[in-house]
């Protein structure tokens, strides 16, 4: 169905000439996040094109000698005067070329350099343009290892302004710029299909034109998100995906949805039998999404609620209204571990009220499995807690009425989807524990609706967050022993599961062999590598008091709950970002008694990683944090997901981008209002756009009616 113009940008890297298995399970990794074996399909031509540059390398400074600026990039002209190759055996001393201009002299330094091929290079009385930085030593200037080497006549070959790409092992900046060169050749002539007065008003390029510029910028400006160019392509990324969120959700609105309206009998019993009030913010959450589940229109709901705010409660007294109305609900979550707490916390409430509640992971096997497959289709189990598991064809539901997705970022929309499908008219809650900042609530949650859970429970004590310098190890240490010999309980993160010749940073096995030794059978282990028996079992020991620290990896950092832990030592906290800094600390302070996130850092500290720090000390609000961690680091942070870039986009950045967001959600809107089947050569431009931005579902859906 992929419109036939694009299948160039489709092709594998390899059909590229220059670009071989290796080099394509290198670009892969770059590109996609994936090598050999990873099951990531290959990287295609049109990731290439989309991998925009990082910085410039800019040679245009043609200083003489004597007036070049130390450690500065350099281009000086020169004459070659004689050449003193090292030392036959001895790869101590450099390979030595001695130049000079009016200005003076110098050494341009080879080490392990090839005698023949500098000879060439560098033939004597001859003149070379070399590009290097310049350094003085022993009073001499010196230029190790040159990037670039041209004759006069050669001079146009010397790229004065270069841009500069992230990569990886196995990719050199050469590789890229010849690789993208390629692909910008097999780019199409595409369609245009952004409204003319709308490219006129803000001077955009095309498309082809927009690339072209921001692979062979001119000058800093070019690979600016600022820049006409890469506000085009952004703008282009950003439309795809507001239309594809669009036609999810009338998808899901179109299809039939159902009436649940329940009697208020479950959970009534329910609230009788929490320890606590409800927030306010609770209550009008659930009121808005029972006011949802009562239409007869399908809902498609986000609640966002900061770390302890009580999603949980909200979610199960929705369940509890489907349930009233006759119809079965399911819970999905993204790991094992987070299943089975859902699970713990929900079911005694669940049989308060009558509830039939099972969980199912990857760990119900054989038997077990086929009867809660039975009793789903039969409609004996009311509300079923599991992870992906739900996904499978063999789960089949008697009557769902509302399914829950927890940690949505997690999923993408497919999956949203396939649990929707479980059901004729299945609601849909999304939870996340991730206070999110409008503008990427716009970006990936466009389809829905929201509800914000934005007070804690009054019974919840402050946390006292503290910074330390890795220098008061052994003192933190200590402190920690005292609490253990009071009672308490500690976590204790790092931030590697095991050591790392290329970190200098003590792994979660380490740190663990470290306080074991000290505290012996009171210090626990669990992370992401571990077999989910043995991370559930390290959980429950801790859980219980068997073991009174637990040393772990960020595997903690979603709705793990043990309400007497009293003590968060996050180890080397200069390495998270905010936003899981604080679902970390969130970990603690779940009880009644006062507790404290330690926050060890190693010196010196960079300017972001103390803005980040100060801010964790001065607030607990997790939606201030969100919109601060944005500014700081770009929303990739904030989402849990890659280091820099929007989740899912390679193009758009929130924290320069937010007001073309607006533009493309608006644009979106009118577009379908006006053809919402996108016919005609418009909507023709369109498809071209989804296709391109890998948005087949949507066309899907569209084509699906």
């Amino acid at each position: 169905m992929r419109p036939t113009l694009l299948n160039p940008l489709f092709a594998p890297v390899t059909s590229l000439t220059g670009i071989g298995p290796k080099l394509s399970i290198a670009l892969t990794r770059l590109l996609r996040g994936g090598g050999s074996g990873s099951g990531i399909e290959q990287a295609v031509v049109g990731d290439l094109l989309f991998h925009l540059p990082s910085g410039l390398i800019d040679r245009r400074n043609q200083p003489t000698i004597m007036d070049a600026i130390e450690g500065t990039l350099s281009t000086i002209k020169v004459r070659v005067d004689r050449h003193q190759p090292a030392p036959r055996g001895n790869h101590r001393v450099p390979y030595r070329i001695y130049v000079h201009d009016e200005s003076g002299e110098m050494a341009l330094v080879y080490f392990r350099g090839q005698s023949r091929w500098l000879e060439t290079q560098y033939p004597v009385g001859e003149t070379r343009f070399v590009s290097g930085k310049l350094e003085w030593f022993n009073g001499r200037a010196n230029m190790i290892h040159p990037d670039y080497v041209v004759s006069e006549e050669n001079f146009d070959e010397l790229p004065l302004v270069e841009p500069v790409y992230p990569l990886v092992s196995g990719v050199s900046l050469k590789i890229m710029h010849r690789s993208i060169a390629t692909a910008l050749q097999t780019l199409p002539q595409l369609p245009e299909w952004i409204d003319p007065s709308l490219l006129a008003k803000h001077h955009w390029p095309s498309v082809e034109n927009a690339l072209d510029q921001v692979h062979h910028p001119r000058d800093d400006l070019d690979i600016s998100p600022h820049s006409t160019a890469w506000k085009r392509l952004a703008f282009d990324e950003l439309l795809a995906g507001q239309l594809a969120l669009a036609l999810v959700r009338r998808k899901m609105k179109k299809s039939a949805g159902k009436s649940w309206q329940g009697d208020g009998s479950k959970q009534t019993k329910i609230v009788d039998a929490l320890p606590f009030a409800l927030t306010g913010a609770q209550q009008r959450s659930v009121a808005e999404i029972l006011d949802d589940m009562a239409t007869p229109d399908r809902m498609l709901r986000l609640l966002q609620g900061d770390v302890g705010s009580g999603k949980t409660i909200v979610a199960l007294l929705a369940c509890a209204a489907a349930i009233e109305a006759g119809g079965q609900t399911a819970l999905m979550a993204p790991t094992e571990i987070l299943a089975r707490q859902h699970f713990a916390t929900i079911q005694p409430l669940a049989e308060t009220a009558n509830i039939r509640i099972a969980v199912l992971t990857g760990r119900e096997k054989g038997k077990s499995r086929e009867a809660i497959y039975e009793q789903l289709a039969n409609a004996e189990i009311d509300l079923i807690i599991g992870t992906h598991a739900l996904f499978q064809t063999n789960v089949v539901f008697k009557n769902l009425a509302l399914g829950i997705v927890d940690e949505q970022h997690r999923f993408g929309v497919h999956q949203r989807l396939a649990l929707a499908s479980k059901g004729g008219g299945a609601d849909i809650l999304v939870m996340t524990a991730t206070p999110i900042p409008r503008t990427l609530v716009l970006t990936f949650f466009g389809d829905m609706d929201v509800s914000k859970l934005d007070e804690k429970p009054a019974e919840r004590l402050p946390i006292q967050t503290n910074a330390l310098s890795m220098d008061r190890l052994d003192e933190l240490i200590e402190r920690v022993r005292g609490a253990v010999a009071r009672g308490e309980k500690v976590y204790w993160l790092c931030p590697l599961v095991e050591d790392s010749e290329e970190l200098p940073i003590t792994s979660a096995e380490s740190r663990y062999q470290t306080l074991e030794q000290l505290m012996g059978q009171n210090v626990g282990l669990v992370h992401g590598r571990m077999k989910s028996v043995d991370k559930d079992a390290a959980m429950l020991d801790f859980k219980e008091g068997r073991t009174r620290v637990l040393v772990a990896t960020t595997v903690i950092e979603v709705g793990v709950d043990v309400p007497d832990a009293t003590i968060m030592v996050i180890e080397h906290a200069e390495r998270f970002g905010l936003a899981q800094l604080h679902q970390l600390r969130g970990r603690v302070g779940r009880g009644a008694q006062s507790s404290t996130c330690l926050l060890l850092y190693k010196s010196p500290l960079g300017a972001i990683a103390q803005d980040r720090i100060k801010i964790m000390r001065e607030t607990e609000d997790g939606f201030r944090i969100a919109e601060e961690d944005l500014k700081l680091r770009g929303e990739g942070e904030i989402l849990g997901t890659r280091q820099s870039g929007t989740p899912g986009f390679q193009i758009a950045q929130m924290e320069h981008h937010a007001e073309l967001l607006e533009m493309a959600r608006d644009n979106a809107r009118l577009i379908l209002h006006e053809d919402s089947e996108l016919t005609g050569p418009h909507g023709d431009a369109l498809l071209h756009l989804l296709y391109l931005h890998s948005k087949d579902e949507a066309v899907r859906l569209l084509r699906a009616g």
